[in-house]
Protein backbone atom coordinates (compact mmCIF):
# COMPACT_ATOMS: atom_id res chain seq x y z
CA UNK A 1 0.00 0.00 0.00
CA UNK A 2 1.42 3.46 -0.95
CA UNK A 3 0.15 6.60 0.96
CA UNK A 4 0.42 10.27 -0.08
CA UNK A 5 0.83 12.70 3.50
CA UNK A 6 -0.13 16.11 2.56
CA UNK A 7 -1.20 19.28 4.74
CA UNK A 8 -1.49 22.99 4.95
CA UNK A 9 -3.22 23.52 1.66
CA UNK A 10 -4.01 27.46 2.88
CA UNK A 11 -7.04 27.26 -0.05
CA UNK A 12 -8.10 30.59 0.09
CA UNK A 13 -4.98 32.58 1.22
CA UNK A 14 -4.35 35.78 -0.08
CA UNK A 15 -0.41 36.79 -0.38
CA UNK A 16 0.29 40.38 0.45
CA UNK A 17 -3.49 41.15 -1.55
CA UNK A 18 -2.35 38.88 -4.71
CA UNK A 19 -4.68 36.03 -5.57
CA UNK A 20 -3.34 32.22 -5.30
CA UNK A 21 -5.49 30.21 -6.99
CA UNK A 22 -3.50 29.73 -9.65
CA UNK A 23 -0.78 28.88 -7.70
CA UNK A 24 -3.22 25.98 -6.11
CA UNK A 25 -4.30 25.00 -8.98
CA UNK A 26 -0.75 24.26 -10.41
CA UNK A 27 -0.29 22.55 -7.05
CA UNK A 28 -3.54 20.46 -7.56
CA UNK A 29 -2.17 19.56 -11.25
CA UNK A 30 1.20 18.45 -10.47
CA UNK A 31 -0.89 16.35 -7.10
CA UNK A 32 -3.30 14.53 -10.01
CA UNK A 33 0.00 13.46 -12.12
CA UNK A 34 1.96 12.42 -9.27
CA UNK A 35 -1.10 10.16 -8.05
CA UNK A 36 -1.33 8.81 -10.43
CA UNK A 37 2.21 8.18 -11.64
CA UNK A 38 3.04 6.78 -7.85
CA UNK A 39 0.17 4.87 -7.74
CA UNK A 40 -0.97 6.30 -4.19
CA UNK A 41 -3.68 4.37 -2.48
CA UNK A 42 -4.44 6.27 -0.36
CA UNK A 43 -4.69 10.49 0.49
CA UNK A 44 -4.07 11.78 4.02
CA UNK A 45 -4.68 15.72 4.20
CA UNK A 46 -3.33 17.23 7.72
CA UNK A 47 -5.19 19.69 8.25
CA UNK A 48 -5.58 23.37 7.50
CA UNK A 49 -7.14 22.79 3.81
CA UNK A 50 -8.82 26.82 4.20
CA UNK A 51 -6.61 29.75 4.51
CA UNK A 52 -9.75 31.03 7.04
CA UNK A 53 -12.65 29.19 8.73
CA UNK A 54 -14.72 31.19 5.98
CA UNK A 55 -13.14 30.64 2.82
CA UNK A 56 -14.46 32.41 -0.07
CA UNK A 57 -16.98 29.60 -2.38
CA UNK A 58 -14.31 29.45 -5.19
CA UNK A 59 -11.39 27.84 -2.70
CA UNK A 60 -14.65 25.22 -1.54
CA UNK A 61 -15.24 24.81 -5.35
CA UNK A 62 -11.75 23.98 -5.84
CA UNK A 63 -11.04 21.44 -3.05
CA UNK A 64 -14.28 19.96 -4.66
CA UNK A 65 -12.99 19.91 -8.17
CA UNK A 66 -9.91 18.60 -6.97
CA UNK A 67 -10.95 15.45 -5.73
CA UNK A 68 -13.39 14.81 -8.50
CA UNK A 69 -10.82 15.06 -11.08
CA UNK A 70 -8.28 13.04 -8.55
CA UNK A 71 -10.65 10.19 -8.42
CA UNK A 72 -11.50 10.62 -12.01
CA UNK A 73 -7.82 9.66 -12.81
CA UNK A 74 -7.02 7.19 -9.69
CA UNK A 75 -10.73 5.72 -9.62
CA UNK A 76 -9.33 3.70 -6.33
CA UNK A 77 -8.42 5.96 -4.37
CA UNK A 78 -9.15 6.53 -0.69
CA UNK A 79 -8.79 9.84 1.00
CA UNK A 80 -8.67 11.22 4.37
CA UNK A 81 -9.29 14.87 5.14
CA UNK A 82 -8.73 16.02 8.80
CA UNK A 83 -9.90 19.75 9.81
CA UNK A 84 -6.74 21.91 11.17
CA UNK A 85 -6.78 25.46 13.34
CA UNK A 86 -7.28 27.45 10.26
CA UNK A 87 -10.68 25.15 9.20
CA UNK A 88 -14.27 25.13 10.49
CA UNK A 89 -15.53 21.99 11.56
CA UNK A 90 -18.72 22.66 10.89
CA UNK A 91 -17.73 24.12 7.45
CA UNK A 92 -15.42 20.34 6.99
CA UNK A 93 -18.00 18.04 8.29
CA UNK A 94 -21.23 19.82 6.48
CA UNK A 95 -19.42 18.29 2.74
CA UNK A 96 -19.46 14.84 4.41
CA UNK A 97 -22.29 13.34 2.82
CA UNK A 98 -21.19 14.25 -0.47
CA UNK A 99 -17.91 13.73 -0.12
CA UNK A 100 -18.54 9.97 1.00
CA UNK A 101 -19.69 9.61 -2.72
CA UNK A 102 -15.60 10.12 -3.60
CA UNK A 103 -14.41 7.64 -0.95
CA UNK A 104 -13.28 10.57 0.85
CA UNK A 105 -13.53 10.47 4.52
CA UNK A 106 -13.45 13.78 6.99
CA UNK A 107 -13.19 14.40 10.48
CA UNK A 108 -13.68 17.70 12.02
CA UNK A 109 -14.30 17.16 15.28
CA UNK A 110 -13.48 15.10 18.33
CA UNK A 111 -16.00 14.17 20.57
CA UNK A 112 -14.80 13.00 23.93
CA UNK A 113 -18.14 10.62 25.08
CA UNK A 114 -17.08 8.68 21.01
CA UNK A 115 -13.35 8.70 20.56
CA UNK A 116 -14.28 5.87 17.99
CA UNK A 117 -16.02 9.05 15.28
CA UNK A 118 -12.15 9.69 14.60
CA UNK A 119 -11.30 6.19 13.94
CA UNK A 120 -11.33 5.28 9.52
CA UNK A 121 -11.46 1.96 9.10
CA UNK A 122 -10.43 1.03 5.52
CA UNK A 123 -10.52 -2.30 3.92
CA UNK A 124 -10.64 -2.31 -0.03
CA UNK A 125 -8.18 -4.28 -2.78
CA UNK A 126 -5.72 -1.52 -2.57
CA UNK A 127 -6.17 0.24 0.96
CA UNK A 128 -6.48 -1.82 4.33
CA UNK A 129 -5.56 0.58 7.29
CA UNK A 130 -6.98 1.78 10.60
CA UNK A 131 -6.85 5.69 10.78
CA UNK A 132 -7.09 7.94 13.67
CA UNK A 133 -7.87 10.84 11.99
CA UNK A 134 -7.49 13.29 14.56
CA UNK A 135 -8.84 16.72 13.96
CA UNK A 136 -7.08 20.07 15.58
CA UNK A 137 -8.17 19.64 19.21
CA UNK A 138 -9.24 22.86 20.93
CA UNK A 139 -9.41 23.35 24.71
CA UNK A 140 -12.77 23.01 25.02
CA UNK A 141 -12.67 20.20 22.94
CA UNK A 142 -10.96 17.75 25.33
CA UNK A 143 -11.95 20.05 28.96
CA UNK A 144 -12.77 16.91 30.24
CA UNK A 145 -9.53 15.21 29.58
CA UNK A 146 -7.64 18.15 30.68
CA UNK A 147 -8.27 18.86 34.29
CA UNK A 148 -5.58 18.34 37.07
CA UNK A 149 -4.80 19.66 40.76
CA UNK A 150 -3.51 23.13 39.04
CA UNK A 151 -6.12 23.48 36.67
CA UNK A 152 -6.43 22.67 32.94
CA UNK A 153 -3.34 20.91 31.41
CA UNK A 154 -4.33 21.13 27.67
CA UNK A 155 -1.75 19.14 26.78
CA UNK A 156 -2.48 15.88 28.96
CA UNK A 157 -6.13 16.29 27.38
CA UNK A 158 -4.46 16.02 24.14
CA UNK A 159 -2.79 12.86 25.16
CA UNK A 160 -5.71 11.07 26.51
CA UNK A 161 -7.62 12.26 23.65
CA UNK A 162 -5.28 10.28 21.04
CA UNK A 163 -4.56 7.53 23.78
CA UNK A 164 -8.93 6.96 23.52
CA UNK A 165 -8.75 6.83 19.91
CA UNK A 166 -5.43 4.95 19.71
CA UNK A 167 -7.22 2.03 21.73
CA UNK A 168 -10.36 2.33 19.58
CA UNK A 169 -8.41 1.22 16.81
CA UNK A 170 -6.03 -1.41 17.85
CA UNK A 171 -9.18 -3.03 19.83
CA UNK A 172 -10.22 -4.87 16.40
CA UNK A 173 -6.62 -4.38 14.02
CA UNK A 174 -5.58 -7.21 12.48
CA UNK A 175 -1.77 -7.89 12.70
CA UNK A 176 -0.59 -7.05 9.53
CA UNK A 177 -2.78 -3.57 9.06
CA UNK A 178 -0.79 -1.14 9.26
CA UNK A 179 -1.74 1.48 11.78
CA UNK A 180 -1.87 5.50 10.68
CA UNK A 181 -2.01 8.50 12.54
CA UNK A 182 -3.40 11.63 12.06
CA UNK A 183 -2.95 15.26 13.78
CA UNK A 184 -2.84 18.99 13.50
CA UNK A 185 -0.44 20.06 16.39
CA UNK A 186 2.44 21.29 17.78
CA UNK A 187 5.34 19.04 18.64
CA UNK A 188 7.81 19.69 20.50
CA UNK A 189 11.07 20.90 18.86
CA UNK A 190 9.67 21.21 15.84
CA UNK A 191 10.93 24.17 13.64
CA UNK A 192 8.07 26.72 13.06
CA UNK A 193 7.94 29.54 10.49
CA UNK A 194 8.76 32.66 12.08
CA UNK A 195 5.45 35.14 10.51
CA UNK A 196 2.84 32.66 8.95
CA UNK A 197 2.27 30.19 11.70
CA UNK A 198 0.60 31.26 15.06
CA UNK A 199 0.46 29.73 18.41
CA UNK A 200 -2.51 27.74 18.90
CA UNK A 201 -3.02 28.10 22.61
CA UNK A 202 -0.99 30.27 24.78
CA UNK A 203 2.87 30.27 26.10
CA UNK A 204 3.83 26.78 24.20
CA UNK A 205 1.77 24.89 26.43
CA UNK A 206 0.03 23.93 23.14
CA UNK A 207 2.88 21.78 21.83
CA UNK A 208 3.20 18.20 22.74
CA UNK A 209 5.90 15.38 23.04
CA UNK A 210 5.94 12.46 20.59
CA UNK A 211 5.12 9.69 22.98
CA UNK A 212 1.32 10.94 22.79
CA UNK A 213 1.19 8.59 19.43
CA UNK A 214 0.84 5.35 20.20
CA UNK A 215 3.65 3.09 19.94
CA UNK A 216 2.25 0.97 17.62
CA UNK A 217 1.26 3.61 15.38
CA UNK A 218 2.97 2.20 11.75
CA UNK A 219 2.85 5.69 10.38
CA UNK A 220 2.29 9.68 12.20
CA UNK A 221 1.20 11.90 9.68
CA UNK A 222 1.08 15.39 10.93
CA UNK A 223 0.02 18.78 9.88
CA UNK A 224 0.68 22.69 11.17
CA UNK A 225 3.65 23.39 11.22
CA UNK A 226 4.96 24.70 7.41
CA UNK A 227 8.36 22.90 7.06
CA UNK A 228 8.88 19.61 6.50
CA UNK A 229 10.50 17.46 9.05
CA UNK A 230 10.94 14.30 11.21
CA UNK A 231 9.81 14.51 14.88
CA UNK A 232 11.87 13.44 17.61
CA UNK A 233 14.29 11.76 14.79
CA UNK A 234 12.11 9.32 14.04
CA UNK A 235 11.60 8.67 10.23
CA UNK A 236 8.09 7.69 10.50
CA UNK A 237 6.81 10.79 12.72
CA UNK A 238 6.60 13.64 10.32
CA UNK A 239 5.13 16.81 8.97
CA UNK A 240 4.77 17.24 5.44
CA UNK A 241 4.71 21.07 5.42
CA UNK A 242 3.25 23.49 3.14
CA UNK A 243 3.15 22.95 -0.66
CA UNK A 244 4.05 26.57 -1.30
CA UNK A 245 5.10 29.47 0.72
CA UNK A 246 3.02 31.22 2.95
CA UNK A 247 5.50 33.95 4.14
CA UNK A 248 8.95 35.48 3.13
CA UNK A 249 10.25 33.66 5.62
CA UNK A 250 9.37 30.13 4.04
CA UNK A 251 11.20 31.38 0.87
CA UNK A 252 13.79 28.98 1.40
CA UNK A 253 12.40 25.74 2.52
CA UNK A 254 12.13 22.48 0.28
CA UNK A 255 8.16 22.11 -0.11
CA UNK A 256 6.87 18.24 -0.44
CA UNK A 257 4.93 15.58 -0.14
CA UNK A 258 5.86 12.20 1.89
CA UNK A 259 5.21 8.67 -0.18
CA UNK A 260 4.80 6.58 3.00
CA UNK A 261 5.11 2.55 1.33
CA UNK A 262 3.51 -0.39 3.91
CA UNK A 263 4.63 -3.76 3.26
CA UNK A 264 4.44 -6.93 5.20
CA UNK A 265 7.22 -9.20 6.22
CA UNK A 266 7.60 -12.87 6.22
CA UNK A 267 7.29 -12.82 10.07
CA UNK A 268 3.68 -10.61 9.81
CA UNK A 269 5.91 -7.12 10.45
CA UNK A 270 4.27 -4.32 8.63
CA UNK A 271 7.77 -2.21 7.17
CA UNK A 272 7.71 1.32 6.38
CA UNK A 273 9.38 3.48 3.78
CA UNK A 274 9.31 6.92 3.74
CA UNK A 275 10.77 9.22 0.55
CA UNK A 276 9.91 12.77 0.38
CA UNK A 277 8.75 14.06 -3.56
CA UNK A 278 9.63 17.62 -3.71
CA UNK A 279 7.08 20.25 -5.06
CA UNK A 280 7.88 22.68 -7.86
CA UNK A 281 7.77 25.70 -7.14
CA UNK A 282 4.64 27.68 -9.51
CA UNK A 283 5.98 31.23 -7.99
CA UNK A 284 9.35 32.27 -6.54
CA UNK A 285 9.27 34.54 -3.44
CA UNK A 286 12.04 37.33 -3.39
CA UNK A 287 13.08 39.52 -0.54
CA UNK A 288 15.47 42.39 -0.67
CA UNK A 289 18.17 43.13 0.29
CA UNK A 290 18.68 39.12 1.35
CA UNK A 291 20.81 39.90 3.67
CA UNK A 292 21.44 42.84 6.36
CA UNK A 293 19.55 46.56 5.41
CA UNK A 294 21.16 48.53 2.56
CA UNK A 295 20.35 52.51 2.07
CA UNK A 296 18.25 53.25 -0.14
CA UNK A 297 20.02 54.04 -3.21
CA UNK A 298 21.58 50.76 -3.15
CA UNK A 299 18.49 48.83 -2.50
CA UNK A 300 16.95 50.41 -5.48
CA UNK A 301 20.18 49.15 -7.66
CA UNK A 302 19.34 45.78 -6.55
CA UNK A 303 15.89 45.91 -7.55
CA UNK A 304 17.41 47.67 -11.12
CA UNK A 305 19.58 44.31 -11.54
CA UNK A 306 16.89 41.79 -10.68
CA UNK A 307 17.32 38.96 -13.16
CA UNK A 308 13.93 38.10 -13.92
CA UNK A 309 13.87 36.30 -17.64
CA UNK A 310 14.12 32.57 -15.73
CA UNK A 311 10.53 32.96 -14.39
CA UNK A 312 7.88 32.12 -16.17
CA UNK A 313 5.36 33.63 -13.74
CA UNK A 314 6.20 36.81 -12.03
CA UNK A 315 7.58 36.36 -9.00
CA UNK A 316 6.30 38.31 -5.39
CA UNK A 317 8.52 40.54 -4.57
CA UNK A 318 9.44 42.50 -1.19
CA UNK A 319 11.85 44.93 -0.07
CA UNK A 320 13.23 46.23 2.96
CA UNK A 321 14.68 48.76 4.38
CA UNK A 322 16.12 50.31 7.84
CA UNK A 323 13.73 52.58 10.02
CA UNK A 324 16.32 54.74 10.03
CA UNK A 325 16.38 55.65 6.11
CA UNK A 326 15.57 59.33 6.32
CA UNK A 327 15.22 59.71 2.86
CA UNK A 328 11.47 60.86 2.72
CA UNK A 329 11.79 59.89 -1.28
CA UNK A 330 12.36 56.47 -0.55
CA UNK A 331 8.93 55.18 -2.01
CA UNK A 332 9.30 57.17 -5.21
CA UNK A 333 12.96 55.93 -5.83
CA UNK A 334 11.57 52.23 -5.18
CA UNK A 335 8.92 52.76 -7.74
CA UNK A 336 10.91 53.80 -9.95
CA UNK A 337 13.47 50.79 -9.85
CA UNK A 338 10.35 48.76 -10.19
CA UNK A 339 9.16 50.20 -13.60
CA UNK A 340 9.31 47.89 -15.88
CA UNK A 341 9.43 44.85 -13.66
CA UNK A 342 7.29 42.38 -14.12
CA UNK A 343 6.51 41.03 -10.32
CA UNK A 344 3.61 40.93 -7.97
CA UNK A 345 4.70 43.34 -5.27
CA UNK A 346 4.49 43.05 -1.68
CA UNK A 347 5.61 45.72 -0.38
CA UNK A 348 7.86 47.88 2.07
CA UNK A 349 9.05 46.24 5.19
CA UNK A 350 10.75 49.04 7.16
CA UNK A 351 13.07 47.10 9.87
CA UNK A 352 14.10 48.55 13.25
CA UNK A 353 17.84 48.20 13.95
CA UNK A 354 18.60 45.62 16.64
CA UNK A 355 20.67 46.92 19.55
CA UNK A 356 22.60 44.20 19.97
CA UNK A 357 23.31 45.22 23.65
CA UNK A 358 19.64 44.89 24.50
CA UNK A 359 18.58 41.99 26.54
CA UNK A 360 14.90 42.57 25.56
CA UNK A 361 14.07 41.18 21.84
CA UNK A 362 13.14 44.07 19.16
CA UNK A 363 10.60 43.43 16.49
CA UNK A 364 12.26 43.30 12.48
CA UNK A 365 8.65 43.57 11.01
CA UNK A 366 6.27 45.92 12.81
CA UNK A 367 3.22 43.35 11.66
CA UNK A 368 4.78 41.05 13.73
CA UNK A 369 3.82 42.68 16.79
CA UNK A 370 0.02 40.77 16.05
CA UNK A 371 2.58 37.29 16.83
CA UNK A 372 2.60 37.95 20.32
CA UNK A 373 1.26 35.29 22.21
CA UNK A 374 -1.26 36.46 25.06
CA UNK A 375 0.98 34.59 27.74
CA UNK A 376 4.09 36.55 26.67
CA UNK A 377 1.77 39.45 27.00
CA UNK A 378 0.77 39.01 30.65
CA UNK A 379 3.88 37.45 32.11
CA UNK A 380 5.61 40.99 30.59
CA UNK A 381 2.33 42.95 32.61
CA UNK A 382 3.49 41.40 35.60
CA UNK A 383 7.02 41.70 34.84
CA UNK A 384 6.55 45.53 34.68
CA UNK A 385 4.15 46.10 37.05
CA UNK A 386 5.18 47.51 40.29
CA UNK A 387 3.04 45.86 42.67
CA UNK A 388 3.56 42.70 40.91
CA UNK A 389 7.34 42.35 39.80
CA UNK A 390 9.10 39.35 40.50
CA UNK A 391 5.99 37.61 41.09
CA UNK A 392 4.60 34.58 38.44
CA UNK A 393 1.86 34.38 36.85
CA UNK A 394 -1.14 32.34 39.01
CA UNK A 395 -1.58 29.29 37.34
CA UNK A 396 -5.77 30.38 38.13
CA UNK A 397 -4.80 33.81 35.75
CA UNK A 398 -3.65 31.36 33.40
CA UNK A 399 -6.30 28.85 32.80
CA UNK A 400 -8.62 32.11 32.74
CA UNK A 401 -6.96 33.58 30.13
CA UNK A 402 -7.15 30.14 28.08
CA UNK A 403 -9.94 29.92 28.63
CA UNK A 404 -10.98 33.45 26.84
CA UNK A 405 -9.16 32.86 24.35
CA UNK A 406 -11.11 29.12 23.64
CA UNK A 407 -14.08 30.86 23.90
CA UNK A 408 -13.35 33.49 21.37
CA UNK A 409 -11.99 30.97 18.97
CA UNK A 410 -15.02 29.05 19.16
CA UNK A 411 -17.14 32.30 18.79
CA UNK A 412 -14.74 32.74 15.52
CA UNK A 413 -15.81 29.30 14.12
Amino acid sequence: MKVLHTSDWHLGQQFYEHHRANEHQQFFNWLIDTLFSEKIDLLLVAGDIYHTATPPASSENQLYQFIKDAKKRCPALQIVIIAGNHDSANRIMAAKPLLAQFDTHVVGRFDVSAPDDVVIRINTDSVNAHIVAMPFLRASDVTSLSNTDNGHDYAQGIAKAYQLSSECALKDKPMTTPLIIMGHLHAKGGDISSDSERNLIIGGEESVTAQIFSSQASYVALGHLHKAQKVAKSDTIRYSGTPMPMSFSERNYKHQVCVVEFTTNSSKHVEVTVNPLYIPRATEVILLPEGECVPVEQLCEQISNLDLSNYNQAPYLRVKLSAGDTDTTFREQIEKALENKTVQFCGIERVRQINKQQNNPVFEDLSQVEMLNPQTLLEQAFATNKDMAGQSVPIELKTLLNDLLSELAEQQQ
